[in-house]
């Protein structure tokens, strides 16, 4: 299903604290890893910050995280978080999908990373936080995706549950990433 995600399309560059870059994997899989999980030989892209290191790649395991969201992208689509705008080139390549509203908090990535998806009419981004913006009056989505934190921690569970109310009655499907492992660490006692 990650098939469904193309490679990241944004030029390197810096911006702020922010850094995009490409970078190699040459070894086999189960030696290298990148986080806790094992990344195949190839070339990616990552989205770095000075200070909180790594905060999201087009690895494969990354593109996985978020196929089920694209899997369910159609209509108007919400994303809070940009990022590398892994997740906003998917869904912008499937023609069901008629509108694209991203919702960043750092001028800094959408000045670094809103340029390479700029061309395409159906692409909104606001700078906001996810928590503070407003949808307009009406607006029915899709999907929601909620992509704002830099790491798989079961401390991000309350702010997933308060977006996923927030639009709970606003989407036809909505999904925060690694939610399922997120929950399955505060099971667990992680």
């Amino acid at each position: 299903m990650s098939d469904l995600i193309p490679s990241v399309a944004v030029p390197p560059g810096t911006r702020g604290p922010w850094t995009v870059e490409r970078f190699v994997v040459e070894k086999e899989p189960l030696q290298v890893k990148f986080g806790a999980r094992a990344v195949r030989p190839g070339t990616y892209t990552r989205l770095s910050h000075a200070e909180r290191g790594v905060v999201m790649s087009d690895t494969p395991a990354e593109k996985r995280d978020h196929a089920c969201f694209v899997h369910e992208a159609r209509g108007h689509v919400l994303i809070n978080g940009l990022g590398l705008g892994m997740c906003l080139g998917a869904v912008l390549a499937k023609p069901e999908v008629t509108k694209v509203t991203v919702v960043e908090a750092d001028a800094d990535v959408i000045a670094l990373v809103g340029p390479a998806y700029a061309g395409d009419p159906r692409v909104e981004i606001v700078h906001c936080d996810a928590h503070a913006y407003q949808p307009p009056k009406g607006v029915r989505y899709g999907a929601v995706w909620h992509d704002i934190w830099d790491e798989i921690c079961s401390d991000n569970l309350p702010e997933m549950t308060r977006l996923h109310r927030k639009y709970g009655r606003r989407a036809d499907w909505q999904g925060s990433w690694a939610r399922p492992l997120c929950e399955l660490q505060r099971d667990r006692g992680i």
